[in-house]
């Protein structure tokens, strides 16, 4: 309880390295405020139960259900593998560049935004053990200068010594404390961040890879014989096939 009491003492105006213990106090706050929002944002963009999530599109784009797979996205539009999928599923019909463009797209504009802010943490550990270490050397300095002062016996030298050095080190205390408590948490985070990232990798190659199995399948198109003729020519698009003979087209397919 003592401890405490000099520790809140340490922020009077009174005491030599109070300046620095509200700067500190100040970049605890501001820890503190960011780990509650990081906290709160990657919560919500974790998958609930992905395995059957991914299991569910999967069996969808498989009986060709594209409209099914999108409402179940958007059943879980919340998370952030959900809207990776919903970008692929709406290219399902167009080819498989713009699918996997779609997907990588999605993915460019999630990722930035799941590592957002998490990076002040390290920085705040950094500062704050800085600032504790510079608040306890000007403490010490002011404490040296006062006990270095004309007229103060032996005595008084130690006593004032002793108690301008322990007012100090609440600086470090303090700075440190804010410290470890950040650094911690970002690791937490960094590695709650990476588990959701994983999870885009593995499930958005699964449906690209499904996409492009369906979007490549094997149509079968009766021409006529009479049709034929001895110059026949084909004009391919991403999911056209146009049949020329003669310069006229005969037949027009889309796959």
């Amino acid at each position: 309880m003592e401890f405490i009491v000099k520790l809140l003492n340490a922020f009077n105006p009174r005491s030599d390295a109070f300046l620095f213990m509200w700067a500190i106090l100040v970049t605890g706050v501001f820890s503190i405020s960011v780990i509650i929002e990081r906290f709160i944002y990657l919560q919500s963009k974790s998958s609930f139960r992905p395995v059957m999530f991914i299991k569910d599109i999967l069996s969808n784009i498989q009986k060709d259900d594209i409209p099914t797979a999108l409402k179940a996205c958007d059943k879980n539009k919340s998370m952030a593998l959900s809207g990776v999928i919903k970008a692929g599923l709406e290219e399902a019909n167009t080819g498989a560049e713009r699918i996997r463009n779609a997907i990588d797209e999605a993915m460019l504009k999630i990722i930035p935004l799941l590592e957002k802010r998490t990076g002040y943490l390290a920085v705040i550990g950094n500062v704050a053990t800085l600032m504790g270490l510079l608040g306890t050397v000007y403490g010490l300095i002011m404490s040296f200068a006062a006990v270095g002062r004309p007229g103060i016996d032996a005595a008084q030298k130690s006593e004032l010594l002793a108690s301008g050095i322990a007012t100090a080190m609440n600086s470090t205390f303090t700075g440190l404390s804010v410290a470890i408590a950040s650094i911690m948490v970002y690791a937490f985070l960094k590695s709650k961040t990476q588990k959701i990232i994983d999870e885009l990798d593995e499930y958005s190659v699964r449906v690209l890879n499904s996409l492009i199995e369906k979007s490549f399948k094997t149509h079968k198109y009766h021409i006529s014989a009479t049709q034929l003729k001895e110059g026949v020519g084909l004009h391919v698009t991403h999911n056209n096939i146009k049949i020329f003979t003669d310069n006229k087209l005969i037949k027009e397919i889309n796959i």
